[in-house]
């Protein structure tokens, strides 16, 4: 199969998997295949993956971190294959690794960093573990359902849309590539403009608070890392651009909705799909 860093040979259906990308354990729990080892890149804790996926999890995988993994512990596992579909796409990392087990990478052709969609981590995790058809299948239906909410919400078609993640001092406003705009985009969204100028090859943009008129939009979608929802609601910069205004401002205050938002697998996908388009047309609907 054919990765960032070229092809990748699998030579018999893996027994022993180990998923490091963001979400990669949640695309191999939606094909039925259990994770020896994981990496929880959303910090969920437990069994390292969102509630939407946890009622799959069989036994308690290793959790092996997410920006420092170590190729031994990994290595130790014994797995027979390593899943790295939606990552930096650092060739670097895990050299010694790739050595002694494949290790699948982003598909050719994705240059933002984590920037695999869902369909595309869906493809190359389940051509991995030869699961094709299954894999095929759970496309076409997250496919389906994403069109039947566009049809049932027209009021979505070319409004334009802004994403936001606030933290700290910080702000984070999301590019093309990242699963949070596909999953708008999906619904008939189309990305604020002026936030696609700024885009650099990775998901997002840093920006200080004070420039938070540029998540102005139809509609703003915003949610906190390591905050309080309620601290984001109060926020007077925030409030005082024209959409929040307009009370076309999305708070996800919901910690499990705003990580199935981020999730970028088609468990978490599908179940920001059941809550999330309703919050937005009742946005939009002022």
């Amino acid at each position: 199969m054919e990765t960032v860093h070229g092809a990748v040979e699998i030579p018999s259906k893996p027994a022993n998997v180990v998923a490091l990308g963001w979400s990669d354990a949640e695309a191999a729990l939606a094909l039925g295949v259990q994770p020896a080892g994981l990496s929880d890149w959303q910090g969920y804790g437990g069994k390292g993956v969102g509630p939407w996926a946890e009622d799959l999890v069989e036994g308690e995988p290793e959790d092996l971190g997410t920006m420092e993994v170590s190729d031994e512990a990994v290595a130790n596992l014994d797995p027979d294959v390593v899943l790295n579909t939606r990552s930096d796409g650092e060739e670097s990392k895990f050299a010694t690794l790739r050595e002694i087990v494949p290790v699948v990478d982003p598909p050719k052709g994705v240059e933002v960093s984590y920037g695999t969609t869902w369909r595309q981590q869906m493809e190359q995790v389940s051509l991995a573990l030869g699961e094709q058809e299954k894999g095929e299948e759970l496309v076409k239906d997250l496919e389906e359902r994403f069109a039947a909410t566009a049809g049932e919400h027209p009021e979505f078609q070319g409004k334009s849309v802004a994403v936001g993640a606030f933290y700290g001092d910080k702000l984070g406003v999301y590019v093309p590539g990242d699963p949070r705009v596909d999953f708008m985009e999906e619904l008939g969204f189309e990305n604020e403009q002026e936030i696609n100028e700024l885009a650099e090859g990775e998901f997002y943009v840093d920006l200080p608070l004070e420039q938070a008129e540029k998540l102005d939009a139809d509609l703003t979608v915003v949610f906190p890392i390591g905050m309080e929802a309620e601290q984001l609601k109060d926020d007077e910069v925030l409030n005082s651009i024209p959409s929040a205004e307009d009370g076309r401002l999305v708070v996800l205050e919901d910690p499990d909705l705003a990580n199935a938002f981020s999730s970028g697998s088609t468990l978490g996908i599908g179940y920001a799909l059941d809550h999330a388009p309703q919050l937005f047309a009742e946005a939009l609907s002022g």
